[in-house]
């Protein structure tokens, strides 16, 4: 009796997961502008978006800089408390379960890189103009926006291509911080539903270490280590830049979307406390100038200050206290350690 109703309840739980992942089909989607989809909306642009998500702090940088209103919706990760990228509406949005999406007259527009473009060249009249007219300008500040780019479906293996796929290695451990306070049920939901398991897996796997055993995870600390050098590597590039043009911003005197790019950069290693890693005790003194000026700005308080996320906080806090706790793991997470 007893091994009939187990089969039954296997049987049952074999349906329900079934049926689930029928409902919620991911796949790769085509970056850019959908003009072939439609959505509903409401107003002309509308920004699905994650308050710790990069990419979305880049997109509403831009739409900041703009003046663009567009309709908020907050859509969660793993890290800021529900795997809501994977459920049926938002998937709805976008197959990918990605944000941020950017919706413009009921059409979706993937990837974040694509959205300030698309954004800046169809803003409307009277708005900042955020892409230079001459070409050689256009094309530097494509090779900038490239460099802070993320992208590839594992960025850390393509590190030392863009600070955009260093800084995931160095967000690690606020993931790990984060994770602390999040249900064991979310991340096991991402093991089930998502379609590059080595997601979830690693949110497992800081669920059960979290922040203070961060340095005696082998691969961790070496994927922080990689980026830890890549980052340094971009940034004494960008150095060179800024001291080449002689500032205020990237390409010299217009701000461009390779400032917007940059911008979320810094506040991402801000949020990781990482940053005087980078700029600290008189280190690359335009970079600390420069990012003084960008932080300065009213866009960065309207689309990053004030998208503050409190699990986000409470993470810094923790990555704080046990850095100051454990000098081996602030060594790990700071310094380039011999290899």
């Amino acid at each position: 009796m007893i091994g009939f109703l187990v089969a039954i309840a296997l049987l049952g739980l074999a349906s329900w997961y079934l049926y689930e992942k029928s409902q919620r089909k991911t796949f790769a989607v085509p970056p850019g502008l959908q003009a072939e989809i439609a959505l509903p909306h409401e107003d002309e642009w509308e920004l699905y978006h994650n308050a710790l998500s990069l990419c979305s702090k880049k997109t509403r940088l831009c739409m900041a800089e703009l003046g663009l209103p567009y309709r908020s919706h907050h859509i969660d990760l793993v890290e800021t408390g529900s795997y809501e990228v994977l459920g049926r509406r938002f998937l709805a949005v976008n197959p990918g379960g990605t944000v941020p999406v950017l919706v413009h007259r009921g059409h979706p527009i993937y990837e974040s890189h694509e959205q300030i473009r698309y954004a800046a060249e169809n803003a409307p009249a009277g708005a900042k103009a955020l892409i230079p007219e001459e070409p050689a300008l256009l094309s530097e500040m494509q090779v900038w926006i490239d460099r802070s780019s993320l992208f590839g479906d594992d960025p850390i293996a393509h590190a030392s291509e863009s600070a955009g796929n260093a800084v995931p290695g160095l967000t690690v451990p606020l993931f790990a911080a984060m994770m602390e306070e999040i249900p064991w049920s979310r991340p096991l939901e991402g093991l089930l539903f998502h379609r590059f398991k080595q997601r979830p897996l690693m949110f497992l796997a800081f669920k059960r270490s979290g922040i203070a055993k961060l340095a005696e995870m082998g691969p961790a600390k070496a994927a922080i280590q990689r980026c830890l050098r890549e980052m340094h590597r971009h940034l004494d590039a960008l150095e060179q830049q800024l001291e080449k043009t002689g500032g205020p911003f990237i390409l010299g005197e217009p701000y461009t979307l390779a400032d917007v790019s940059w911008t979320v950069i810094f506040d991402r290693l801000r949020e990781a406390d990482s940053i005087h890693a980078f700029t600290g005790d008189g280190k690359r003194p335009a970079v600390t100038a420069y990012w003084e000026r960008l932080r300065g700005r009213p866009s960065y308080r309207e689309a990053i200050e004030e998208h503050d996320h409190p699990v986000v906080k409470r993470g810094l806090e923790r990555i704080r206290a046990a850095k100051q706790k454990n000098p081996e793991l602030r060594r790990a997470l700071e310094d380039e350690l011999p290899r």
